[in-house]
């Protein structure tokens, strides 16, 4: 999930920042130096970063020559656009009173984003499937830091229709949104105070951090990496206060572990207005003892009456990478794919155009909920129109003052914006083909190359085999995968949307990276301040992973949109019951049988639906106009599908922090009838305001009737997480996984793969000898040896590039301005 750090750009923060990214590169030691409290995503508000522009890799060959049937009219703004838009925004008269980004304060309104607005559905059906239909017109979200007012916001602003020109007006942005506002305040829009603020504060209990903490408090600009940091949780911000808790962390040895490194502190701090005079920590946690206020704290560790904790320290043991010491095999090379024939898909690199063997769609990204899928077809026919991520959440638990109440909404740090360059031969095999994303920040536009992949994949397993008493047939199982890996923080995403040979697709995420550990206390210690008594509690949280280190357990609940049209936009969802029941036949007239059967109920309204106990039901979404050869109604059954177990919604209910933010999380599916000013179930901002977010989602389901509409269904993945010792240093992916599947649901005459398959019959000698069987092979095959170029075993990682560490730094999050 979360914390994760962009480089300010306002006033001189930017020179903050470079002197603690200059101390990363330099820093050799743990506990030394200098302490400035960086409070991680607890404040939501945005300071957008700097990023060097580089030239995306070109793919392998055989791979663009192919031309979409139509212009993505989805796709991400190009450069000539978004130069446009700035020119307009800069250069014509207007009420936004912009200030350039690489000169904007605090108190000035600059550009955070420019991005393309994706067009209606209706306009776009037409120009689908019209050869005489027009584009529809282009328009740009512009969304503003508004630093010019006392009360900060952060404003979305539509733009167009583009090219810019007399008739291009600039609209507040609010009628996609069910709160009716186009704007959330910003409760700290100057990231450099916070710093600030707390490195002063720091600076005065020094004496006090350091006998605690062992280290060193300098408030003064430094070149080093400040050995402890403080996590908050999102706050709850009212009446122009915000009131949150944080937990002290140490950065540790690498500076990537440090979401494991708890120290066991714990701070509660308002933050009222912009002037930091009146900000102030109300309460301090330690030692399992409440402290009601900063010299209550201090007081009592003068007296000698708070017991110093053991620290927990940084070694060996949180390293990812493995060890340098393995097993002998492991020096051995290990078997990977190849691909010496060349790619089966073809892309059209400018439409972001994708097909493979039946299937095309189109592809574009977005800086908070990165790749969408348009216009999914197989053989010609559209399943989907729409299928993308809308929010993804971790929602902890906890026996600390903030592991109790921590969550966090992802979208907020930019699950595009995120996505880096992947690593070939490990991410995706080094055949694939890599694309880069780009995104517009400020007058700037930032290329993430290389962030996505294009593969096919064999696998260990066929899609069909049969053995007969005569011959045995049996066919490979073939699929192509289109990924990207989204880094928040702590935590890696790695998101895969996969294409099958029957016209199945699954969609999957597994997680990976550094899990948030809590401070070890399996007793603990609570103390009311007034009685001075005492209660002991067994840890019920997670289970002790190191020394000083308890898991915390939490739900993922990630949520996607598929927008499905099965044959046509007017289906229905049914609930196919697989029933026990009895029955007389008339056959076994002295015999009441116990049996089974289906019922299959249609929904009729929009709801929240939960995947059944023992998998006693389908969801099956059906045309009831059209019919395959055998009267049976076309359609795709949702399906929870590989991974570990069914896909989960969130355990807490009612969560108070979250409040109204993401209330989608409450059950695994919703079904709801399509409305064009309801394009996503969240919103990246729902976290700022989670009260009244810009998008509630519980509006949305409003008890609308869904037979033969237009439907849209919203379905989660994740997991319950209950971290144990094998998730120290990193979660592993292929227990961490899940995904849901769309299979054809009597959509063909027959399964579609035996067109598309390659296989082998293999007829046995009748005549009773050994002479073995004769072979029919179906599809290409290989006929002779094949040189494979080294690249394609191993490729060479030393051109991997990394984001310029002045510019950002993955294990601080700074994209709130966060706490």
């Amino acid at each position: 999930m979360t914390p994760i750090k962009y480089v300010p750009l306002e006033g001189s923060a930017s020179d903050v920042q470079e002197r603690f990214s200059a101390g990363f590169r330099q820093r050799k030691s743990f506990r030394k130096y200098v302490w400035a409290f960086m409070l991680l995503a607890g404040v939501s508000f945005f300071v957008w970063n700097h990023w060097i522009h580089e030239e995306p890799q070109r793919p392998g060959r055989h791979v663009f020559g192919h031309y979409a049937p139509k212009t993505n009219i989805w796709a991400d703004l190009d450069e000539a656009e978004f130069e446009d838009i700035l020119t307009f925004l800069f250069e014509e008269p207007n009420d936004l009173n912009l200030t350039k980004k690489d000169k904007a304060g605090p108190w000035d309104n600059h550009i955070a984003i420019i991005e393309a607005l994706v067009p209606n559905k209706t306009d776009a059906l037409k120009y689908l499937d019209s050869d005489a239909a027009e584009a529809p017109p282009r328009y740009a979200r512009v969304i503003v830091n508004r630093g010019a007012t006392e009360q900060a916001s952060i404003d979305d602003y539509m733009v167009g229709p583009l090219p810019t020109g007399p008739n291009t007006t600039i609209t507040p942005l609010s009628w996609v949104y069910n709160s009716g506002r186009n704007s959330v305040k910003n409760p700290l829009p100057n990231y450099e105070d916070i710093v600030l603020w707390f490195a002063e504060l720091g600076a005065e209990l020094s004496d006090m951090i350091d006998d605690l903490l062992g280290e060193v408090i300098n408030p003064e600009p430094t070149e080093k990496i400040p050995p402890l940091m403080a996590v908050s949780r999102p706050a709850a911000f009212e009446n122009g206060t915000i009131s949150s808790w944080a937990r002290v962390h140490s950065t540790g040895l690498r500076f990537d572990a440090w979401s494991l490194l708890a120290q066991g502190m714990y701070c509660r701090f308002e933050i009222m207005g912009r002037d930091s005079s009146n900000w102030a920590i109300r309460e301090w946690f330690y030692d399992g003892i409440l402290y009601n206020s900063t010299e209550s704290f201090r007081k009592a560790w003068q007296a000698g009456n708070v017991r110093k904790i053991p620290p927990n320290v940084d070694g060996d043991w949180s390293a990812a990478e493995p060890s340098e010491k393995g097993v002998p095999e492991r020096d051995m090379v290990a078997p990977v794919m190849i691909q010496p024939g060349g790619p089966r898909y073809r892309i059209d690199e400018k439409e972001r155009h994708i097909t493979w063997l039946g299937w095309s769609f189109y592809v574009n990204s977005l800086q908070a909920i990165g790749l969408g899928l348009w216009d999914v077809k197989f053989d010609g026919e559209r399943i989907l129109y729409e299928l993308g991520l809308q929010e993804a959440m971790a929602h902890y638990a906890g026996n600390d003052p903030l592991a109790v109440g921590m969550y966090w909404l992802d979208t907020l740090f930019g699950m595009g914006f995120n996505s880096y360059e992947l690593v070939p031969g490990y991410d995706c095999p080094a055949y694939a083909t890599f694309l880069p994303m780009s995104f517009h920040q400020g007058e700037q536009t930032i290329v993430r190359k290389n962030s996505l992949c294009v593969f096919e994949w064999t696998a260990s397993d066929p899609i069909q085999r049969h053995t007969s008493q005569t011959h045995v047939t049996v066919s490979r199982n073939n699929y192509l995968i289109v990924r990207h890996v989204a880094t928040v923080g702590n935590y890696d995403y790695t998101i895969s949307y996969i294409f099958y040979l029957d016209g199945t697709m699954e969609v999957k995420v597994q997680a990976s990276g550094y899990i948030f550990g809590a401070y070890n206390s399996l007793e603990a210690m609570r103390t009311d301040m007034k009685s001075k008594r005492s209660e002991q509690a067994q840890y019920e949280y997670g289970y002790q992973i190191h020394d000083f280190v308890a898991s915390s357990m939490h739900d993922h609940v990630i949520s996607f949109k598929a927008d499905f049209d099965i044959v046509g936009t007017q289906n229905t969802l049914y609930r196919v019951n697989v029933a026990p029941f009895h029955k007389t036949y008339q056959w076994e007239d002295s015999l009441h049988r116990s049996t089974m059967r289906l019922f299959h109920e249609a929904l009729s309204e929009e709801g929240g639906l939960d995947w059944p106990a023992n998998s006693a039901a389908m969801y099956v979404l059906l045309n009831n106009e059209s019919t395959n050869a055998w009267g049976e109604k076309r359609g795709y059954r949702i399906t929870p599908g590989t991974g570990m177990g069914t896909p989960p919604h969130l355990t807490i209910h009612a969560s108070p922090g979250m409040a109204k933010a993401a209330s989608w999380a409450y059950h695994d599916l919703w079904l709801l009838k399509h409305h064009e000013q309801e394009r996503r179930g969240a919103h990246e901002y729902n976290a700022m305001y989670p009260e009244d977010p810009l998008i509630d989602f519980g509006k949305m389901v409003d008890g609308e009737k869904t037979l033969q509409e237009d439907l849209v269904v919203y379905f989660n993945l994740g997991s319950h997480h209950v971290p144990h010792s094998g998730d120290v240093p990193n979660t592993l992916m292929h227990t961490s996984g899940s995904s849901v599947m769309f299979v054809p649901m009597n959509f063909h005459d027959r399964d579609p793969s035996r067109e598309r398959a390659q296989g082998a019959k293999l007829t046995m000698q009748q005549d009773g000898t050994s002479k073995g069987s004769d072979v029919q092979y179906f599809g290409g095959q290989y006929k002779k040896a094949v040189n494979v170029p080294l690249a394609q075993l191993e490729p060479d990682l030393s051109k991997y590039t990394v984001p310029d560490p002045s510019a950002i730094d993955l294990s601080w999050n700074s994209t709130l301005a966060a706490l």
